[in-house]
């Protein structure tokens, strides 16, 4: 059997810990799929003295993640500090700087400086591996540059973020409101210390980022994601969509188009047939689509400590095997620079709005929309007992740009009772 492989673990909060719990209950199952030993030399963390339910005495301890990720007897520097800046970030450009194979869980670190590290791994000819980034216990980076390699994917699609969809489906499932169901995640400890992470999308959008990057062979590109938080969504958004057979997700898609990448972050309605209408609770899921092999879903937990800890053996594994590769599967300096689309491609729009009770308000709402070149499939009007009335519209395929002009006409009608809510409704 080759010499043991020899881990520094930085970080040992759910994961880290899971990551260790892992290597020791099966030591002799790893090394008889890898061919050698994988044992941890070191470790680090913020407090050495925390309580973490398990013995860490049998391990070097280094108070600085740096120092760790440059020991002589470490081979792989696994980074579970989280954050794209400080200690992760110098402890990680260490690592590869020292030679050592680098497995980290950090999304946001590669959403951000992803191109700039690939090109450091890539030079230095060392692995940068991230299988536990991007949904946690779902292979999802596996299946782009492994199992589709030999597909042209035209999208990727997904609910990325479980903490959203617990709270969009807890709205539903309980009749609660938004602000409800989020103090109720909160108390549960659903949610990440700076909320705005999980509710404003941003954690799923560094997911999506990476996964655009894979899909469409271009480089990471963060800031081009057009993104929106669930923040908005009401009760009565969810019920009138549920009354129009659709269900609302914070829904994260990528695709290439003729006037350059779309990636998108933001709730949409999707069909509550499809299977990520019937995703609920804080499960994760990945649509990926490719020219060969069609479309293929996967669903499995997007967190906590057993499912983000087998990604992350996932890529131990492969370092263990010698398995390499570039990092976002093409090489770094052959990564096209991703150009945001100028525009989104058409799609049907969902519409809530409230109208005066006056002689024909429906009839001026329809034909604002006729006008900016927006055809109505469907429509319903709700009985009501003051002085508007609500009612649901679901268009036809049209441009965001046609859809904007109409809602900005709308307010001088002098029929619209309250702003109208739009969102986009995707094909799944």
């Amino acid at each position: 059997m080759s010499q043991p492989l020899r881990l520094g673990i930085a970080g040992l909060g759910t994961v880290g810990i899971g990551v260790v719990r892992i290597i020791r209950q099966h030591s002799a199952l790893l090394a008889a799929r890898t061919g050698r030993e994988i044992s941890i030399s070191a470790v680090s963390a913020r407090d050495a003295n925390k309580d973490r339910g398990i013995s860490l005495s049998g391990y070097a301890w280094e108070n600085d993640a740096a120092a760790l990720a440059v020991r002589d007897d470490v081979d792989v520097f696994v980074e579970l500090i989280g954050g794209h800046e400080g200690k992760a970030k110098e402890a990680v450009e260490a690592a590869l700087d020292a030679g050592k194979d680098v497995v980290t869980a950090n999304k946001a670190l590669l959403a951000i400086h992803g191109q700039a590290l690939a090109m450091r791994a890539e030079n230095a000819g060392r692995a940068l591996r991230y299988e536990a980034a991007v949904a946690g216990g779902i292979p999802v980076i596996k299946s782009l540059t492994e199992g589709l390699a030999g597909n042209d994917v035209t999208r990727v699609m997904g609910v990325m973020n479980g903490s959203c969809n617990y709270i969009l489906t807890r709205m539903e499932s309980a009749g609660l409101s938004y602000e409800e169901v989020f103090a109720e995640a909160d108390g549960l400890g659903y949610l990440e210390a700076d909320p705005q992470l999980d509710v404003g999308g941003i954690d799923a959008a560094h997911k999506l980022a990476i996964l655009s990057s894979l899909a469409f062979g271009t480089q990471v590109n963060f800031d081009g994601i057009a993104l929106e938080g669930i923040e908005r969504v009401s009760i009565d958004d969810i019920h009138a969509a549920a009354d129009m057979g659709y269900k609302i997700k914070l829904l994260g898609v990528a695709q290439k188009t003729g006037r350059g990448l779309e990636q998108r972050m933001q709730p949409c309605l999707v069909p509550d047939t499809s299977p990520l209408g019937q995703l609920d609770g804080g499960t994760n899921m990945v649509v990926l689509e490719g020219d060969a092999v069609g479309q293929i879903v996967l669903r499995g937990p997007g967190a906590g400590e057993g499912p983000t800890a087998s990604a992350v053996m996932a890529d131990v594994c492969d370092v263990a095997r010698g398995v390499s590769g570039p990092v976002f599967g093409i090489p770094a300096n052959r990564l096209a620079q991703a150009i945001p689309a100028s525009s989104e491609l058409p799609a049907p729009y969902y519409l809530r709005m409230s109208l005066e009770d006056k002689p024909g308000a429906l009839a001026r709402v329809a034909a604002v929309l006729g006008e900016a070149g927006v055809s109505i499939d469907r429509m319903r009007q709700y009985g009501h007992e003051d002085a508007s009335a609500p009612v649901l519209i679901v268009t036809h395929r049209t441009s965001a740009d046609a859809l904007q002009q109409a809602l900005t006409a709308m307010a001088g009608t002098g029929v619209v009772a309250s702003a109208p809510v739009a969102l986009r409704i995707e094909a799944v």
